[in-house]
């Protein structure tokens, strides 16, 4: 078997080489947002156990004798797998010849943990100047509590976001997903693409930094500015819009729908649809529908009463007025419109077989003639040291002879550093 990866020709970021050494959810969400842009993602893992996820479940899937977390399955598409021990004179020369290559490499241990394994942001750089540094931590790199560990629902009501969230003020909620830790690595995967951009420029490359908080604190929009313009304090009001009225979850006959009205125009239409005086001065512009949302919510219960969910639906539709269902995950991966979008991929993992896995939400098409060039040869996520004895190959740290990894170990679409 060649020692020298397949090169990965598709994908805007093709021929750059990314090394993860994250584990949980926020770094390894952004190296996966890399691979699926045709990054190479060399993912470093600790010896025996992996990264954490791998043993975070149920569910499990697969054999008894050798379960995998869905878990891990969720974070890790198109990455390749190496165990090293970064306290151990050979993991540490492997990850020095892996810096010296590579364009990025992303980290969240806390503050000062790479420092002690002889890998500062400055020992990196003084291997690779050009090298972009992605790290993630949980408060923030400085300030008083930067040492506090950082976990995804401790960082949801610590940033705001659980008391905005919740059937009302007494009845704070997380987000269903761990959102934070999701942010985050989408908030450091575009740090990470403007800092190569930059390095475009200059050849040399940074440190770019987010947090937990940060990328919460980064959504909260127009929440944060009626807190700091406002001065109003925003609580949680269960499933309606706290700015917009008539818009949220609304009773029908044995069921709900979602509905949202978002303009005079649109509730002029509605109101006449459904047989609401749209012009009583209570509901006669948002902002009385705002402070009437009590009384807006009973009348238009009322006006569904007597309808399903799907007639209310189509009605709703002929009527122009967005509106939508809700439903379970279950029905979001059978829906015909989630598969049109390439948001579902098989892939072919080792121990599993084929297993279907959300897609990448990105597409890409040609300017010249709008032909789609969105990359579309995926790998599953990789077993622990999948891929370990192909590195070492190409890195030149073990004889060209010496064994191969197992058939199917080289992950298909991978590329070269440009380092």
């Amino acid at each position: 078997m060649s020692t020298e990866p397949i090169t990965q020709t598709d994908g805007p970021l093709s021929g750059y080489l990314v090394v993860d050494l994250s584990r949980a959810l926020a770094g390894p969400h952004a190296g996966m947002m890399l691979a699926d842009l045709g990054a190479r993602v060399i993912k470093v893992e600790n010896p025996g156990t992996g990264d954490d996820t791998r043993g975070w479940g149920p569910p499990f899937v697969g054999p008894e004798d050798d379960p995998q977390a869905t878990y891990f399955l969720s974070c890790n598409r198109n990455k390749e797998s190496i165990a090293l021990d970064l306290k151990a004179d050979d993991g540490r020369t492997v990850l020095r010849e892996l810096l010296e290559r590579a364009d990025v490499v992303i980290e969240n241990f806390r503050p000062g943990v790479l420092d002690r394994l002889g890998f500062s942001a400055a020992e990196m750089h003084a291997l690779n100047p050009a090298l972009v540094i992605l790290s993630i931590t949980g408060f923030g790199h400085d300030g008083p509590e930067s040492s506090r560990s950082g976990y995804d629902q401790i960082l949801q009501g610590e940033a705001g976001l659980m008391s905005l969230t919740g059937s009302g003020p007494d009845d704070p909620q997380r987000v269903g997903v761990p959102i934070a830790d999701l942010l985050s690595g989408m908030y450091g995967a575009f740090g990470t693409l403007a800092a190569l951009l930059q390095r475009e420029r200059t050849g040399q490359g940074q440190i770019v930094r987010t947090s937990l908080l940060a990328a919460l604190i980064g959504v909260h929009a127009f929440q944060g500015t009626r807190t700091t313009v406002a001065g109003e304090t925003p609580e949680a009001q269960g499933n309606h819009h706290p700015s917009i009225a008539p818009y949220g979850l609304f009773r029908c006959r044995q069921g709900q729908v979602q509905i949202s009205v978002g303009s005079e125009k649109l509730w002029r239409s509605f109101a006449s649809t459904f047989g609401i005086d749209a012009e009583q001065p209570e509901f006669a512009t948002n902002a009385d529908r705002v402070r009437n949302r009590a009384k807006v919510i009973e009348e238009v219960e009322q006006a569904f009463a007597g309808l399903e969910a799907e007639p209310l639906l189509a009605k709703l539709n002929d009527a122009g007025i967005p509106a939508g269902k809700v439903r379970t995950l279950a029905e979001v991966y059978a829906w015909d419109q989630v598969h049109s979008q390439g948001l579902v991929i098989d892939v072919d993992h080792q121990i599993l077989g084929t297993v279907s896995l959300p897609g990448p939400p990105l597409r890409f098409f040609s300017a010249a003639d709008t032909a789609e060039t969105t990359l579309t040869a995926h790998t599953a996520p990789p077993l622990l040291n999948q891929d370990g004895e192909q590195i070492r190959q190409w890195l030149g740290l073990v004889p060209a002879g010496a064994p191969g990894p197992a058939a199917g170990a080289v992950a298909a679409g991978t590329g070269l550093g440009r380092n």
